[in-house]
């Protein structure tokens, strides 16, 4: 037999496996685990826009759909980043339809990056940023973030990171894994920096809906930033259609052109059945985005407030589905609570060290489940801890 190692790139070899998935594996093969580890919505897509996408199998829309989407897809993103979030894509060229937020991510870094030129990363992040930063020939810079500025970038931090190879600053609000959502204050102060030194923002904004106690701000509607911005969303989280992978990008034209050249060549279009499911979301699916939003608002309140009544304490989530409390009044690592958690309490949690080193001390937890299954899980964890 060949050594068959040899053969694969040096890049792929150096990069970790996502610190999420052992923990997806030792809880998998668990009877009776009450998982909180899972990044998406326990609602099903609404059954009007799993119909509308029977419907389109039904009448044989199976075939390719444009490469950049159909076009009234496009028309009504355009027309729900107006009316939601004050921002005017043209829907010909300043839209495209991706297989995801995910491909849309890795699409805009391919597309912008120069070997060996820098994206800043705020940290605690999500797993994939600063490994897919890698995988387009950049190098990423981690900013380390903590509880005392609610895990936001300061733009002192912004200011001082910022060298002639630095391209982009990714950005995500309301985040992933810390709940918490920029200001439109912040976001301008940020604005400020980023013009000043001729940056793009990559603004990865996938829990935009999932914000509960202020307006959400889009970066790309802060006066001047549209064209430095390449936002980034999709229905996964707000629409609970996480297994459909349908995203999209909004960039300024010649950006979004150089994206779709790649989207061209490695996926061609999106899957037309899911195109057609998101298009009845937008038209008819708001109701139930709010409704689902009301619901997750309730078990935050519930979720949180409990956990700093048992010791665990936990800033206030402004977005998103996830609470970051810290566990070092334990004595234990990240990991330790976590492996010891769910192999005492049968309660899967993600240590805080997958997200950057600043996560280290402590634990992403995700509310997205029923309210029963919270408070079984928040009774567990209580048990755990007296122990």
């Amino acid at each position: 037999m060949i050594e068959t190692s040899r053969y694969i790139s040096n890049t792929v070899q150096e990069l970790q496996p996502s610190g999420i998935r052992r923990f997806f594996d030792l809880a998998a093969n668990m009877e009776g685990v009450i998982s909180l580890g899972v990044g998406e919505p326990d609602f099903v897509t609404s059954w009007n826009v799993r119909e509308a996408s029977i419907l389109s199998l039904e009448q044989g829309f199976t075939s390719y759909t444009a490469n950049a989407g159909l076009i009234e897809l496009r028309e009504e993103i355009g027309s729900y980043l107006s009316s939601r979030f004050s921002i005017n894509y043209h829907p010909k060229h300043e839209l495209f339809v991706t297989v995801g937020a995910s491909q849309a991510l890795d699409l805009a870094l391919r597309a912008i990056i120069n070997p060996g030129e820098e994206v800043i990363v705020p940290e605690p992040c999500f797993v994939a940023y600063g490994p897919l930063v890698t995988l387009s020939g950049g190098k990423p810079v981690p900013l380390a973030t903590n509880v005392k500025s609610d895990f936001k970038l300061t733009v002192e931090q912004l200011e001082k990171s910022i060298t002639p190879q630095t391209k982009a600053l990714l950005l995500c609000s309301p985040s992933n894994p810390t709940g918490s959502v920029y200001s439109k204050e912040e976001l301008q102060e940020i604005a400020a920096i980023v013009d000043k030194n001729d940056l793009l923002v990559i603004s990865d904004e996938i829990y935009a809906e999932l914000t509960y106690d202020d307006t959400f701000t889009s970066f790309a509607s802060l006066e001047g930033m549209k064209d430095r911005t390449i936002l980034i969303s999709g229905f996964s989280k707000g629409f609970a259609m996480t297994g459909w992978r349908l995203g999209f990008v909004a960039a300024e034209s010649k950006l979004l052109a150089s994206m779709l050249k790649i989207h061209q060549y490695s996926m061609m279009c999106a899957p037309t059945m899911a195109q057609y499911a998101a298009l009845e979301a937008l038209r008819n699916g708001l109701e139930d985005v709010e409704a689902m939003k009301k619901s997750y608002r309730r078990r935050r309140n519930l979720f949180v407030e409990s956990l700093n009544e048992m010791g665990l304490t936990c800033h206030h989530p402004g977005g998103a589905f996830y609470a970051f409390p810290s566990i070092s009044a334990t004595g234990m690592t990240s990991e330790q609570f976590a492996e010891q958690l769910l192999l005492q309490e049968k309660v899967a949690v993600v240590p805080g060290h997958v997200f950057g080193p600043s996560g280290e001390g402590f634990i992403r937890c995700s509310y997205a489940s029923s309210l029963e299954h919270l408070q079984e899980a928040l009774n567990r964890i209580q048990r755990f801890l007296k122990k």
